[in-house]
């Protein structure tokens, strides 16, 4: 494999544009945007010994993008502008033989109505037709008589006739077929969303044996003995690939080769290239890029952690429109997409896997290659659903273990955010609205008062706990009641068990760019004394001891030796009503 070289020390005469939310390769070209060039892989893809291809990755990660890069390159349209399109790139000054000797044909399986069987099968048909037709109009200054061609496709009616159609027309010309599946799974994911008993019915009518869905891979399939001579398919998540082997079991799956680790997603030195291209003033930046964006790896064994590229190109946009004024550093966008996950999350065993993520910073985890949707909720299954998602990455700190941890402190905001629902959900009466505690929140940060952030505390969120609910309290359920009140608030970055060299910290509350005037950091090391041993005073004065002595050995690490601007506090909650809080110098 070639290795990207990346100049990060000339800056180009004219600054280069922003693509957020532009996937068309051609476009972005003729616009002057940034492009990271990925094109090696191109030539990487066709020294594999199979020809037809499999990939997965994250929402906003690139794929549409890399999809249309593809299509540019091979399509026979754009024939005449590969020096244009390509001539600075890598796969420009290295072609390989197939550069634009093929009929692209791209299918798209977003948008698709899944209320009801009845509508999945009419909606599919139409979008499979709907591609057959933008793949006429792309390629009308090649087919003749293409009003003509359009009359006798709208003679057919069913999916295996429309891709027929198209392939007979390539095979006229005496060429071959490049076809491309974009969000193969989103159909898929959307009927598992719903989280409910029809929806299973519903996913095995759509997917499974003599479905519309079988009918269009076992098409591929076929075509792919005489007219198609390569596919490529990418989506979010392997849910449909044991479903659809029966059908077509002729692709290879990349996901998780350590050879296209960095075929989607931006390497730090990709993300230097990219500010020194848009000419981006570093003096706005005020958060560390890494640990908001960065941190994903698909391989435990491959070299660069990726960022996610939707969310960095949408950081950088902010600055550049909006200066150190742009709050947004979570892009609103992801925290769609990964809602539609909320009823998978609300299975028992599903939530207790989320608590110990979030809890832990990691969980011992296995990802799979593939799992059928009547296994999802298997814990190993639910692990590599995440994983695929994004919402976990692999942990490679330890070589002794495989584990899972939240990638970046982005993904974790977003994890928080469903926390805090799952909380109110769950605990009768309580409400986390921020607007409620935000002034005790910002006494603690800018007047250094925590007294008063405690005392709401207790009176608005602990009281409200049942009796059945105190009789298993431990001190991680405090810290997890008490964490989501400072993710809307804006005023800290927040961190559980947060490793130093003396130990792990309960609470860390690192101090927000937009706040960069908060007066001090905290770290909190909370203690509970069931209500059943409120009278014993010994018991709550060592609770007290202990938690006091943890802080003084997270004082003198590494991590917070020497900082001024840090104070810690020892808390121990008593029962559902009282509570002890010492500062420790």
């Amino acid at each position: 494999m070639h290795e990207l070289q990346v100049n990060v020390s000339k800056q180009t005469a004219k600054r280069k544009e922003i693509p957020y939310g532009l996937y068309d390769f051609g476009k972005l070209r003729a616009k002057n945007c940034v492009y990271v060039d990925k094109t090696r892989f191109i030539e990487l893809l066709e020294n594999e010994s199979s020809d037809n291809h499999f990939l997965i990755r994250p929402r906003k990660f690139g794929k549409t993008l890399f999809l249309s890069v593809l299509e540019h390159y091979y399509d026979i349209r754009f024939k005449d502008k590969f020096q244009e399109l390509f001539g600075d790139l890598y796969i420009g000054q290295n072609p390989t033989e197939n550069a634009n000797r093929y009929f692209v044909m791209r299918f798209n399986f977003s948008g698709i109505d899944t209320d009801d069987v009845e509508s999945f099968k009419s909606s599919f048909t139409t979008a499979v037709k709907g591609s057959i037709v933008k793949f006429l109009r792309a390629h009308e200054s090649i087919i003749e008589d293409i009003n003509a061609q359009k009359k006798e496709l709208n003679q057919i009616n069913d999916v295996r006739g429309y891709i027929e159609f198209a392939l007979d027309i390539i095979d006229s010309f005496g060429k071959k077929a490049y076809v491309i599946v974009d969000e193969y799974d989103h159909f898929a994911n959307d009927i598992i969303a719903k989280g409910t008993v029809m929806s299973k019915v519903q996913f095995e009518k759509s997917v499974w044996a003599n479905s519309i869905t079988k009918d269009f891979y076992e098409t591929l399939k076929i075509g792919a003995e005489n007219v198609i001579d390569k596919i490529f398919i990418t989506g979010i998540t392997p849910i449909m690939l044991d479903d659809i082997t029966s059908s077509f079991n002729i692709a290879d799956n990349f996901s998780l080769e350590t050879r296209y680790n960095e075929i989607l997603g931006l390497t730090r030195d990709e993300v230097e290239w990219v500010m020194e291209q848009i000419q981006l003033d570093k003096s706005l930046i005020s958060i560390d890029l890494e640990k908001m964006y960065d941190g994903y790896l698909f391989n435990r064994k491959a070299k660069n952690k990726l960022f996610n590229s939707t969310m960095i190109m949408n950081y950088f946009k902010g600055l550049q429109d909006s200066g150190k004024d742009f709050e947004d550093f979570v892009d609103e966008n992801l925290k769609t997409d990964y809602g539609r996950l909320e009823n998978l999350f609300n299975k028992h065993k599903n939530k207790q896997k989320i608590r110990q993520l979030i809890e832990n910073n990691s969980i011992n985890g296995v990802v799979t290659k593939k799992f059928p949707m009547k296994f999802i909720h298997e814990d190993k299954n639910f692990d590599s659903l995440l994983f695929y998602m994004g919402l976990v990455t692999i942990d490679n700190s330890d070589p002794t273990r495989f584990a899972l941890k939240v990638p970046n402190i982005s993904v974790k905001t977003m994890f928080w955010e469903y926390i805090e629902q799952m909380l109110t959900q769950e605990i009768e009466g309580l409400s986390l609205e921020n607007d409620m505690y935000l002034d005790v929140i910002r006494n603690l940060a800018y007047d250094n008062e925590y007294k008063s952030f405690f005392e709401y505390f207790s009176k608005n969120v602990v009281s409200y706990l049942s009796n059945r609910d105190l009789q298993n309290t431990v001190e991680k359920d405090m810290k997890f009641l008490l964490l989501p009140m400072f993710i809307n608030s804006n005023y800290y970055f927040t961190y559980s068990e947060i490793e130093n060299s003396s130990g792990y910290s309960d609470v860390y509350l690192q101090r927000n760019h937009l706040h960069p005037d908060a007066i001090s950091e905290w770290v909190f090391e909370l203690k509970y004394v069931k209500q059943s041993e409120a009278s014993e005073q010994k018991i709550i004065d060592a609770k007290k001891n202990e938690a006091i002595t943890q802080l003084r050995s997270y004082k003198s690490s590494n991590m917070f030796k020497n900082r001024t601007d840090v104070r810690y506090l020892a808390v121990v909650f008593v029962g559902k009503t009282d509570y002890f809080v010492e500062e420790v110098f």
